[in-house]
């Protein structure tokens, strides 16, 4: 199949041309003059979202078979052809069942592709649990992690820990021969995340959100990202961190900032109360805290519209779908088959107007919106 008359997104800067493609992506260029006309669209990589545990009423660790699907089609609806299933800080006899439904999950033909499993937790800091629930924690745990993976069908592809815990900075040594490694909701200073990073850890989740912050004298973890060269999320929101933060961060980490959507059941729903790994949280004109407070506790957005908004901050497009594609396709060491248009990719490929409209999507080469 072929279509022309695009702005092709390669190697990150737009030009003119046309994709040929069928499962996999087999030409690209400006002698593509033939098949569907794209009118002139933005064609970009499918998005590629590492961290987001629920949407429309569906989350990923209720161990419902029957979400999946509706998350799947969810997140391809918006753009986003690949995601990991991110799980709570939840006690092993919890977790255990909902990474078990997540290894048998099968992609519906208008779905996104299920890339590996994020698990969030539960070997996280007390003191930055944030809308984790204090009594799910557990110190680094080698051999519960493995219990946990193996559940998971061997798909867990990133985890987020907290690198001042016992025993963390062993973990991470064993862990991150497995999977990505990523550093938060963490009270780490910067010599304990140096140390963490130097063990194996390559990334840092949502970056100034549950960590301390950035200071003059005491950098901390968003120091040692920046001095290791970790890739680091950003949840593009609004409220989670302010436009002028998003502008430095993109300056600060280039290709290496990952855009996230940390979204909760909330996101495609309207305002009103919600469950969130045992406890309740309150949407309010599209801002989600926990109940009763102003504790932050994920987002209500798609990853396209954290795009559109980065852009709206002042992020250059062409940097703000890198960190949506190709960056968190490194992240997770797939960017061989994902992230970027190249031949011999995945055709997962998205049409945007120039107002970043989703017109057209593309799974595995098949239009799926």
């Amino acid at each position: 199949m072929r279509i022309f008359n695009a702005k092709l997104f390669l190697d990150g800067a737009f030009v003119d041309g046309g994709i040929e493609f069928d499962k996999t992506i087999t030409g690209l260029g400006d002698h593509i003059s033939d098949g569907v006309d794209a009118e002139g669209c933005y064609l970009i990589p499918g998005l590629v979202d590492v961290h987001t545990h629920a949407a429309m009423g569906k989350d990923v660790s209720d161990a419902d078979p029957d979400g999946l699907p509706v998350l799947s089609r969810y997140y391809a609806k918006g753009g986003v052809t690949s995601w990991l299933p991110t799980t709570m800080t939840l006690k092993e006899e919890r977790l255990a069942p909902a990474l078990k439904v997540l290894s048998k999950f099968e992609r519906p033909e208008d779905g996104a592709k299920m890339a590996g499993i994020h698990m969030e937790g539960p070997f996280l800091s007390f003191a930055k649990r944030g809308a984790q629930k204090a009594e799910n924690l557990s110190k680094p745990d080698v051999e519960l992690f493995h219990r946990l993976n193996a559940a998971s069908g061997n798909k867990v592809k990133l985890i987020t820990v907290a690198p001042e815990e016992e025993g963390a900075i062993d973990f991470i040594r064993e862990v991150s021969k497995v999977c990505t490694v990523s550093l938060g909701h963490t009270t780490a200073d910067y010599d304990t995340a140096m140390a963490a990073y130097e063990a194996g850890a390559t990334h840092a989740t949502h970056l100034y959100n549950g960590m301390p912050g950035l200071h003059h004298r005491m950098p901390g973890v968003i120091g040692a990202a920046m001095d290791s060269g970790a890739t680091v999320e950003l949840i593009s929101d609004g409220f989670h961190i302010h436009p002028s933060v998003v502008r430095l961060t993109h300056r600060l980490f280039g290709d290496k900032l990952v855009l996230i959507s940390d979204s909760l059941r909330c996101a495609g729903m309207p305002d009103g109360e919600y469950e969130l790994g045992g406890q309740m949280f309150t949407m309010t004109n599209g801002k989600a805290t926990l109940s009763g407070t102003d504790t932050l506790a994920g987002s209500s957005i798609h990853l396209m519209e954290g795009v559109r908004r980065a852009v709206s901050f002042g992020v250059p497009l062409e940097a703000a779908i890198t960190a949506a594609t190709l960056a968190p396709a490194k992240a997770i060491g797939m960017d061989n088959e994902i992230g970027s248009l190249a031949n011999g990719k995945c055709a997962d490929f998205v049409l945007l107007d120039k107002d970043l409209n989703v017109k057209a999507v593309y799974i595995d080469g098949k239009k799926v919106v």
